[in-house]
């Protein structure tokens, strides 16, 4: 009796594990960006009388996501985002009295593709590693006036490489698709844009002053996934078991 459960519970566990083979799905994502100073640091910028800062102040992410089973513990998952970054910028004039604050937009699109690595962890419980590139685009500069002052965003390319890491933890179930909680880490090679902060002088024609830094791009989010269910390319599922 307790080999015949044994065997019982060996099988269906087989079984679960063979159904991720040739399994192609559809997901959507949703993924706040954490403001974490040690991907993308504050800028100080200073000049003269002159001081200005820009910091990245979150943003959110979200897209579509499908991903192939191609063995019981690899999958290949290809995305496309659509990223806002939300930059807050300050300028000050420490002669004439003029200290001013806003925000700032700047919006990307992305299209990863990943590797992904799974740990089982429970009956329906899977944890995974994922790495892989991103194309990132970028349609437009940003701009943001303020009362004598302004901010631009201007962007470097418009398309560059990017790497990207990911971990999460995911419940599948057997009808109702798969939930998903994780972390992404995505850094561009190369920077991002340009970033002018520029204070404009009334007393003397709106003279331009300008502060020039640059933004690497690199972010962190919390990952919210969610993927429809999917039955199993049956002929796949067939070729895997025989070569065992």
């Amino acid at each position: 009796m307790r080999r015949s459960a044994f065997l019982l519970v060996v099988v269906l566990a087989w079984f679960q594990a063979q159904a991720q083979v040739g399994v192609t799905t559809f997901g959507l994502q949703v993924k706040p960006v954490i403001p974490f100073g040690f991907f993308e640091n504050k800028r100080m910028l200073e000049q003269d009388h002159l001081t200005a800062t820009l910091d990245l102040n979150g943003g959110m992410a979200y897209g579509m996501l499908v991903r192939h089973g191609i063995t019981r513990s690899i999958s290949l998952e290809v995305g496309l985002d659509q990223i806002t970054r939300r930059y807050d910028f300050s300028i000050a004039n420490d002669t004439s009295g003029y200290d001013d604050a806003g925000s700032v937009r700047f919006i990307g699109f992305e299209l990863p593709i990943t590797c992904l690595v799974y740990i089982r962890l429970g009956e329906n419980t899977w944890m995974n590693n994922a790495l892989g590139a991103s194309v990132d685009f970028y349609p437009s500069d940003a701009h943001r006036e303020l009362e004598n002052a302004q901010a631009y965003l201007f962007r470097r390319n418009w398309a560059q490489f990017a790497v990207v890491g990911n971990i999460g933890v995911e419940y599948r179930t057997d009808k109702s698709g798969y939930f998903y909680l994780g972390a992404t880490y995505h850094r561009p090679f190369g920077d991002m844009a340009q970033a002018d902060a520029t204070w404009l002088d009334r007393y003397a024609g709106f003279r331009p002053y300008r502060m020039i830094t640059r933004l690497s791009g690199s972010y962190l989010t919390v990952d919210l996934r969610y993927f429809f269910h999917e039955d199993p390319d049956k002929a796949r599922v067939r070729r895997a078991a025989r070569k065992r």
